[in-house]
């Protein structure tokens, strides 16, 4: 909003959650599209649509940028928020290195990722929708409680105009992935009992519809009041703007540390169950809890290790998310779909188009935008601080 303005950042913001919800219900479709087939598996849709040679080397890396990627983010906003809660509950405490927060963050992962399935996380994946819901509310309670600040301007961020271009594209992108969950949703859908009778597309919509509903009710508040009440000023995390009360302000980044605990389960576990597959079917590996110990463990240090490296890899996502994000949010959707549409009249082709634009759009300027942010954050961040 502060890059866009009032205008521009709300007719992105819900042209976003529009588009990406009709590319959601074009997968929930896909799912079983061919009758007595189920693509329980993201690569599994890419070999359909784009060939059995084909569509692993399309489909796979783009998935993984997405998983692995918002994994690593996830791991870098845990320790993050661990650290700013502990600054806000313990004033007088030493402080503590952001790389320290990172590993205690990566800790409680080593235990949950032995969790053998999505089934199995469910009540992790409730707790962080309950905890998304809840600290959202305070970012915008707070924001409507604290009012406009004196010296509040609406007005476009200054810089140069190279600066300011490069600010439009990344905000761009941001909100075009911003309602993205595509990557993992056939693996959830295939969790779901289908008969011929009730298929899984009725409760897997109903699902994804509760799902975007929460959604909205998280961003668009949010978003609206934080620029609001700060402007072109307000950060991007806005409960940093937000100082009183301290034990709130606490409260909503332990909050957020509970969201992203289940977030990272989700985005990890089609990633273990392709690790270990590969390992069963490749080097004749036993299943079992042995090898799940193994990977998923290796598989956690990881991604700890990349984030406390990279602790400013949250800007990185924007430019390989361009090249993840939009493939796995649109691309594949639509180019199955598109032969579907030869036989149903289910999506019109307008919006076909629309949508085929939308993405192109999402991909250069996500790409752009992180391009940028690399340049600048990378040379600027002071590590392990």
């Amino acid at each position: 909003m502060a890059y866009l303005g009032w205008g521009p950042g709300t007719m992105v913001l819900v042209a976003s959650w529009c588009l990406t919800l009709n590319t959601m219900w074009q997968m929930i479709q896909l799912h079983e599209c061919i009758p007595g087939t189920r693509f329980d598996r993201y690569i599994d849709l890419g070999r359909h649509a784009f060939g059995e040679k084909l569509g692993p080397w399309i489909v796979l890396p783009q998935q993984l940028i997405v998983q692995v990627g918002c994994d690593i983010v996830y791991m870098v906003t845990g320790g993050k928020c661990l650290k700013k809660f502990m600054e806000i509950a313990c004033t007088s405490c030493k402080p503590i290195k952001l790389s320290y927060w990172m590993v205690m963050f990566g800790g409680i992962h080593f235990f949950l990722a032995q969790l053998p399935n999505f089934n199995s996380v469910a009540g992790v994946s409730l707790a962080a929708a309950v905890m998304s819901i809840s600290y959202s509310t305070i970012a915008w309670v707070g924001c409507l409680s604290h009012g406009r600040a004196a010296d509040v301007t609406y007005g476009y961020k200054q810089s140069s105009p190279a600066g300011s271009m490069f600010r439009v594209f990344n905000a761009l992108g941001q909100s075009s992935f911003a309602f993205a969950g595509h990557a993992v949703l056939l693996e959830i859908q295939a969790t779901i009992p289908s008969t011929p009778e009730r298929p899984s597309t009725v409760p897997m919509w109903k699902g994804v519809m509760v799902a975007y509903f929460v959604k909205a009710l998280c961003y668009f508040p949010v978003a609206m009041m934080g620029y609001w009440a700060f402007g072109q000023a307000v950060q991007d995390n806005v409960l940093l703007d937000l100082q009183r009360p301290a034990w709130l302000i606490a409260s909503a980044n332990l909050m957020v540390v509970v969201n992203v605990i289940g977030s990272y389960q989700v985005y990890a576990m089609p990633v273990f169950d392709m690790l270990e597959r590969m390992m069963v079917k490749k080097w004749n590996f036993s299943q079992g809890l042995p090898l799940r110990l193994v990977v998923r463990s290796a598989y956690v240090a990881f991604t700890l290790f990349v984030g406390v490296t990279f602790p400013f890899f949250g800007d990185l996502l924007g430019f390989f998310g361009g090249f993840g994000f939009a493939p796995t949010s649109f691309f594949v959707s639509l180019k199955k779909f598109s032969n579907f549409l030869k036989q149903s009249n289910h999506l019109t082709y307008s919006s076909h188009i629309i949508t085929s634009i939308f993405s192109i759009w999402s991909l250069i300027a996500s790409t752009i935008g992180g391009f940028r942010n690399i340049i600048t954050d990378s040379s600027d961040y002071k590590f392990y601080t």
